[in-house]
């Protein structure tokens, strides 16, 4: 009936004598348009009043079908209207664009199709991600991969058909573009480069978005924000986009600090050698006061021992890990656990050493520094001196001048 459609209003057209025929023409064109209008509101409004009843239920991707498709439908409504609006238009025209009524009617199938299927890859990453629709929701940079994937070869296959419908051999295409290809490797080897290095990004999953990520390689440290084909946004911590290549991952290292299972806590405290003889129990106390910290992970390496006899003081190690792997959260624990440190060492009457020198002079420099001080404070004290004895002078130059100025009065 769809088909025989065009046929019954052009034989309408024709038996209809009261108005000329280029006005029936525009008539029945108009009438068509218009009933096409009509049939899109109303097929839009059923497929929504269907959407909203399916969402009720616990299936997700019913709705995501329904919503891919919606626009579509009401499109697929326009194109076959505006299709049998033309084919009328084109019996009573000469006019070259109805010619081709055919073929864009095919390729908006095609058009069509491929829109409905891009819109329901997007849809299932948005559920196969959403930790609301999911108990167990998968990693949202291989969903987003394989998504990315999946469009490409949805379009590349309506290219391919579209091309069929233009009447272009798809064998000859290939063909094309193998010899092509080759041609293109060597222009865009650094394009292609980034590709694979992309490919390769989301095949061994090396970090994902959100992740914190930085190459000991490299001026790279980060939040990963977006991994393209191309580039890779990586947000580093003063705010700044970094935009780095997808190739360069495959020649640097990269750590991903937000895969540790713990975070380490590393020191050297040092006290003073006059506290000695409290460093045995100063460390036992430390190693008790960490294996009862509730922030440590006492499943991991805890040591706490005298280290070394260092130049102004005795080291002690301290080496463990917390559970938090979080930044902000790892420096609160690693302050209480100093803090806690420091309150240990001054319960023991031992103080945190910092570096000292001790200056030891020849003892008989220190007595020929004596002796002048005596010589001098005995000049100065003898009947007729000018000047009264200097109290508390040690400078030699000095005193020895004050003597030859007292001697001389």
């Amino acid at each position: 009936m769809i088909e025989e459609t065009p046929s019954i209003v052009t034989n309408w057209i024709q038996d209809w004598n009261l108005l000329s025929e280029s006005w029936r023409v525009g008539i029945v064109v108009f009438a068509l348009v218009s009933g096409t209008a009509v049939v899109a509101f109303i097929a839009s409004f059923v497929v929504g009043v269907i959407e909203r009843h399916f969402k009720k239920s616990d299936n997700f991707w019913d709705d995501a079908l329904l919503h891919a498709g919606r626009k579509p439908v009401v499109a697929f409504v326009w194109l076959q209207g505006v299709y049998w609006a033309a084919e009328v238009a084109h019996r009573y025209s000469d006019a070259e664009i109805f010619s081709v009524n055919d073929t864009l009617l095919q390729i908006g199938f095609v058009w069509l199709l491929v829109w409905t299927l891009l819109r329901f890859i997007k849809q299932g990453e948005e559920i196969l991600t959403s930790p609301l629709k999911m108990k167990k929701p998968m990693d949202y940079t291989t969903v987003n991969a394989v998504s990315k994937l999946s469009r490409a070869v949805v379009i590349i296959t309506a290219v391919l058909i579209a091309l069929q419908s233009l009447g272009y051999s798809i064998s000859g295409v290939l063909a094309f573009g193998g010899v092509g290809g080759i041609a293109v490797g060597f222009a865009a080897k650094d394009l292609l480069a980034n590709f694979f290095g992309g490919f390769i990004i989301h095949l061994d999953r090396p970090f994902k978005v959100g992740d914190w990520v930085r190459s000991p390689d490299r001026n790279i440290e980060g939040t990963v924000e977006h991994i393209g084909w191309r580039l890779t946004t990586v947000r580093t911590f003063d705010k700044r986009p970094l935009y780095v290549p997808n190739a360069v991952f495959t020649t640097i290292s990269v750590e991903n600090p937000s895969r540790m299972f713990n975070r380490r806590i590393s020191e050297t405290i040092g006290i003073r050698y006059a506290d000695v003889s409290g460093m045995a129990q100063i460390v036992a106390e430390i190693r008790n006061m960490l294996e009862q910290h509730e922030d440590i992970d006492h499943d991991q390496t805890l040591i706490v021992n005298f280290l070394a006899f260092n130049a102004s003081s005795l080291d002690i190690m301290v080496y463990t890990f917390t559970k938090t792997i979080e930044w902000v959260r790892f420096h609160e624990v690693k302050q209480d656990v100093l803090l806690k440190i420091s309150d240990i060492i001054e319960g023991h009457g031992a103080e945190v050493a910092f570096p000292t020198r001790t200056l030891h002079l020849p003892d008989g420099v220190r007595l020929a520094n004596d002796q002048a001080l005596r010589d001098s404070e005995t000049s100065s004290a003898e009947p007729g001196s000018s000047r009264a004895p200097v109290a508390g002078s040690k400078g030699s130059s000095e005193t020895q001048g004050d003597s030859a100025e007292a001697t001389g009065n």
